[in-house]
């Protein structure tokens, strides 16, 4: 989701650290949810209630607001491509969850930001030097380290690890649009279109089969869909009150509350590669951050992600 940067808004960074906290757990109640629900529905029906249900959440955070004004927008082109991409990514991260354990496809997942380098100086033209290719090698080498064993293990897990890469690789694409618009676009705005989005292409994996949900299900499907659409909310009023900078090394506490919920509602434990993997990936990303930050001091320019 797109972040606000008004600079007067940056003067309460302990707000900002614990409303990043909080959409991260929130976003994994929603990744747990949807390990659940996967043994059950077909993923196409659940991305399709992720986002309904996060889109009246988006509505309703509008209307609270200013209105569905601020709805409204000139860039359809741009939403089209960070929402298409960001719903594919959506597909394989859902489907990632299914085959792998929780903490195993969060720490593939943090292979995101390395490829927002990559992209970053493909698409952008943003100059990356040894140091920063070094950290995305580095951290590439931890994401090997952590599916190697699950590729030994099953093709299921080996499909899921592929699948929380190529979704971490979407979201980077994704994430490079939102920087594009986010100077010019209300972050409701870009999370609504892409609720839209990721609503309609679901619809067309209906012909593949859908399931009605029975209650337990139901009652799953609706935390997935609101915790989904609140963490956004929150992630959102994270970047209201602190820089980027300052919040990005509190994304890395998604993993605590994936191994938590790994731990006591599925009985999962990661193994010692997954440790060592995620702690190389997220050092890495540690390095990129920083090295970000040096650059931006330099040229005097306000620090960001």
């Amino acid at each position: 989701m797109a972040v606000e940067t008004s600079a007067s808004l940056h003067d309460r960074p302990l707000v900002g650290i614990g409303c990043k906290i909080l959409a991260t757990l929130l976003f994994a109640f929603m990744f747990a949810s949807i390990r659940w629900l996967g043994s059950y529905l077909p993923i196409g029906e659940i991305v399709f209630f992720r986002g309904l249900l996060g889109m009246v959440v988006i509505v309703i955070v509008a209307l609270l607001s200013g209105g569905l004004e601020l709805l409204a927008t000139r860039n359809i082109g741009s939403h089209a491509v960070r929402s298409i991409a960001g719903t594919i990514s959506m597909f394989c991260y859902f489907s990632a969850y299914v085959f792998l354990p929780l903490a195993d496809a969060t720490a593939i997942t943090f292979a995101s930001p390395l490829f927002v380098v990559i992209l970053a100086a493909l698409m952008l033209g943003e100059k990356v030097h040894v140091y920063r290719w070094s950290a995305v090698l580095v951290g590439f080498l931890g994401v090997l380290v952590i599916v190697g064993p699950e590729a030994n293990l099953a093709k299921g897990a080996a499909l899921g690890a592929g699948l929380a890469l190529l979704g971490a690789a979407l979201a980077a694409l994704a994430m490079i649009y939102i920087r594009r618009m986010s100077a010019h676009e209300h972050s409701v705005t870009i999370a609504f279109y892409f609720m839209l989005t990721s609503c309609t292409l679901s619809l067309l994996t209906v012909p593949f089969g859908w399931t009605v949900p029975g209650g337990a299900q139901a009652l799953v499907l609706l935390i997935t869909g609101c915790s989904g659409g609140i963490g956004q909310v929150f992630l959102s009023l994270s970047y209201r009150y602190s820089e980027a900078s300052v919040l990005a090394p509190f994304d890395y506490a998604a993993m605590i509350w994936a191994v938590v919920l790994g731990y006591f509602v599925f009985g999962e434990f990661p193994s010692a590669g997954v440790w060592v993997g995620a702690a190389i990936v997220i050092a890495a990303g540690l390095m990129i951050l920083w090295r970000e930050r040096q650059l931006h001091l330099e040229r005097g320019a306000p620090p960001v992600l």
